[in-house]
This record gives C-alpha cells, sequence and structure tokens, in this order.
C-alpha cells in the first residue's frame, strides 16, 4: 500500500490520506517540447485539486518561484499523480505528462519496460544526490544502477502506541516494545485496564490484512515473496511466517489482549485509537495526524516507536520518472524541476515555516521535512524540524533513532493480488479458535504461486 495511494494517509485499499489519481488536464505531447525564445516546455503532473487548498497554493508558489529561478524553463503543471489503469494508453496516444508521479511499487515494471526515460546522465551532477537514502534511490534504478526516476518521499512501518494508557498499565512510555515479545506482554497489561480496553489490534478486510500481515513478517526478517530465475514465488510458509500468525492468535485467544471485534480495516483501528481504547498497532507515522484530525485524538497522546524486532520494516512511497519520448532538454529540466522541488534541502525551511503558519503539524517523520535524506543533511532537516514542531518530537525519538539503521523493503510484486489471498489468512488467524495455520499457509503459498506463475 503505497504512501500516496493507501497508507492511512488516505498509501489505494487503506483509507488514509489517500490521494485520488485525477484526470490531467492537457498534454505536453500536444505541443512542442520548447517554445518561441528557446524556453522549455515541461509538462508535470502531481498538481493537487483545488479541494485541497493549501497543498495547491503551495505547489503553484513552487511553480512561480521555480520558474522565476529558472527563466529558461516554462512548467505547465496538471492535476493527478499516475492511475495504472490509463498510464500505458496515455503513453501510446502521446497524452502523458513530460514529468509524472509514480508509486515505488510501480517503478520496477516500468523500468523493465522502459516506459521511463534514463536519467542517469541527468542526475550525475545533481546537488544533493549523494544525501538521499541509497535504499530510496535505488527503487528507481535497474539491474545495472543506471537511474529511471527520483524518491520525494517515503513511509516506513512503526508501531504507533498510545502513552496514556502505557502508563496506566504501569509501562514506560519512554521504553516502548522492542520485539514481539514485548508487544504481547505489554497487549495484555493493556488489555487487563478493562473498559474494553484493547492492547493490540490488526487490519484483516479490504487487501489491508495481508498488508499489514507482510509488515509484520518483514520486522522479522521474513519476506512475502522471492524472485527465482527471473519468476516470483511465495515466501511465507515459513518459520517466521507462521511465528507471525502464531503470536497474533495467542494474543486473540490466549491472552484476550486483541478483543472480539475482528475483521477491522485503518479506519476501524484509527477510530479505537483516537478514542483511547487501543494501546498499539502497526502503521506509519501519518496515521498520527489522521487520529487526531479526524478521530479526537491529541498528539501528545501518542508515541511512534521501531517496527517490533526491526529486522526490516515495509517501505513505501513516491516518486516522480521521466517520459520515454521526452527531449534530452526536457529531461534535463525535468531533472532539475524535480531536484528543486523536492530533494531541496534548502527549501525545508520555507516548507515548515508554510506549514506552521496554516496550522498543519510539523515535527512527524513525514512531509513537510519527509525522511528521506542522511548524513549531515538529515541532522540539518531535523534540526529544522525540532526547533518548528508543533508536536511532540520527542514521542518518535526512538523511531527517528532506528530509521537509518532498520533496511526498507517495498511491496511484493503484484501486490493487491497477493494481500487479497493473504487476508483470508489474517481473517482465520484471528476470527477461528481452531485455526490450522500450517494449512492456511499451505494453501495461501498454493494461491500465490498461482498468481505469479500466470502473470
Amino acid at each position: 500500500m503505497p504512501i500516496a495511494r493507501s497508507r492511512t494517509l488516505g498509501l489505494a485499499t487503506v483509507t488514509v490520506l489517500a490521494l485520488s489519481a485525477l484526470a490531467a488536464c492537457g498534454t505536453s505531447s500536444d505541443s512542442a517540447d520548447t517554445e518561441s525564445g528557446g524556453r522549455v516546455r515541461l509538462d508535470v503532473n502531481g498538481q493537487p485539486p483545488k479541494t485541497q487548498a493549501f497543498e495547491r497554493k503551495l505547489f503553484d508558489k513552487h511553480v512561480r518561484q521555480f520558474e522565476k529561478a529558472n527563466p529558461d524553463i516554462d512548467i505547465v503543471p496538471h492535476e493527478g499523480f499516475m492511475d495504472p489503469k490509463t498510464f500505458n494508453a496515455k503513453l501510446a496516444g502521446g497524452k502523458l505528462e513530460d514529468v509524472f508521479y509514480v508509486y515505488f511499487t510501480d517503478t520496477r515494471a516500468l523500468i523493465d519496460k522502459r516506459q521511463a526515460a534514463d536519467i542517469t546522465d541527468a542526475v550525475r551532477d545533481m546537488p544533493h544526490r549523494e544525501d538521499v537514502q541509497d535504499q530510496l534511490m535505488k527503487v528507481f534504478q535497474d539491474d545495472e544502477g543506471r537511474q529511471f526516476g527520483l524518491p520525494t518521499a517515503n513511509y516506513s512501518m512503526g508501531l504507533v502506541y498510545n502513552r496514556k494508557l502505557f502508563e496506566k498499565a504501569g509501562l514506560d512510555p519512554d521504553q516502548p516494545p522492542k520485539t514481539w515479545a514485548d508487544v504481547r506482554k505489554a497487549a495484555e497489561k493493556i488489555a487487563a485496564l478493562g473498559d474494553n480496553t484493547v492492547g493490540y489490534a490488526d487490519f484483516s478486510k479490504n487487501n489491508q490484512g495481508g498488508w499489514h500481515y507482510t509488515a509484520e513478517l518483514y520486522s522479522r526478517g521474513g519476506r512475502v515473496a522471492e524472485e527465482d530465475g527471473g519468476t516470483w514465488k511465495a515466501a511465507f510458509n515459513t518459520a517466521e511466517g507462521r511465528a507471525t500468525l502464531q503470536d497474533l492468535h495467542d494474543m486473540r485467544f490466549k491472552d484476550d489482549s486483541m478483543g472480539s471485534k475482528q475483521l477491522l480495516q485503518a479506519e476501524d483501528v484509527q477510530r479505537m485509537m483516537g478514542s483511547g481504547r487501543l494501546g498499539m498497532y502497526l502503521s506509519a507515522a501519518d496515521n498520527i495526524s489522521v487520529i487526531a484530525k479526524q478521530f479526537g485524538g491529541e498528539y501528545e497522546d501518542y508515541g511512534l516507536a521501531p517496527v517490533p524486532d526491526a529486522k526490516s520494516t515495509l517501505l513505501g512511497g513516491e516518486g516522480y520518472m521521466i517520459n520515454p519520448k521526452a527531449s534530452p532538454e526536457q529531461v534535463k529540466a525535468g531533472v532539475k524541476w524535480l531536484q528543486w522541488k523536492f530533494l531541496n534541502p534548502s527549501l525545508i525551511e520555507q516548507n515548515v515555516a508554510d506549514h506552521v503558519k496554516d496550522e498543519l503539524p510539523v515535527g512527524l517523520p513525514m512531509p513537510p521535512t519527509p525522511d528521506i535524506w542522511k548524513g549531515s543533511v538529515r541532522e540539518q532537516v531535523e534540526q529544522i524540524k525540532k526547533k518548528n514542531a508543533n508536536v511532540p518530537t520527542d514521542n518518535y525519538e526512538s523511531f527517528m533513532q532506528a530509521a537509518p539503521n532498520v533496511p526498507g523493503v517495498i511491496e511484493p510484486p503484484k501486490a493487491q493480488e497477493v494481500y487479497a489471498v493473504l487476508d483470508s489468512v489474517m481473517q482465520a488467524v484471528l476470527t477461528q479458535k481452531d485455526a490450522d495455520i500450517d494449512r492456511l499457509l499451505d494453501d495461501a503459498e498454493k494461491k500465490v504461486d498461482a498468481i505469479y506463475s500466470a502473470s
């Protein structure tokens, strides 16, 4: 569930911060790539809709500032993002923008099909190229290390927890669980508070159960799928895969720490957290703002810790690629635009000030200070964030400290189809006291292998 279409941010199937793929309003291919006077015309998508007033205003402001600094480039913005259902038709029909938004999960297929321009030479001397996290840059590279796009934001999963409930249960909110064993113990103590309090909650429908199973399996070092000789196959029928399900089953039926209400999705769990009746669940940082804005929570009540065990974490995100039909001038201009708008540490302080002025959250590990940097630039960004924070950054410190050392792994190929299969596994484990985990995994493995063999 990538960041913009499903993470309760709304990162596709997940409710939250989801950005809709709106129809583009025009195309660069309808006109020449240069205008009179030698200006390079660059059609870009990703412009927020008018209903998102602040985001639209900020985007348009950046266009004006960039054009003033680069008078030889004419940015023509288009609403919307990438719709995989219409992408091929737009590309074939010459209707695809020169610079287009893409989810991490789609980059590999676009690269393999050469549906994005090779920008390796254009980014060679790009400012701050070496300051972006290597694992994010690699999402846009082929097997030979050629670059076909740039990351602009990412999310990784962590453990969101209710600090108030931790205190009530006699737990230290400044020492959140570090392992799944710790989570189980803490969940049992929190559930013992009574009054319909749930220690740990999980998703199990609308493909979100499979998504969360993936995140929990990754945290233990397991994988949902692996490539073998150029083809993919299921990889979750392992000791790690069984342990993930067994712990959930034991918390649900032995410890009674997950509550009796199941078949939950993101909105259900966020509502539980906002009501003060939930101790913990896995999510990205953006969930905290959703809980506060939509479900009555208070920022100071929530903490964010690394995923338990932290052997790896589910990584999602977004970036931009360039139309393979773009001219060399457009490729160069496109890289310049992307670096200036999204990979530009000098723009961060201005963005933060704009967010503070509009009373939007600053201090979470998400835009306007996305955690895409490394080294000294990351330290500078963190200082800017803490200086201007209007949410309690100390509550997320353990997550931020661990983030550079937890390997990120993107979603498996054909993620939504795979998640649909794994949803039924999660549902059985959380609703059936006599669930046969080995049989569930065997059956799911056959179904996922069939999905991959059919592609």
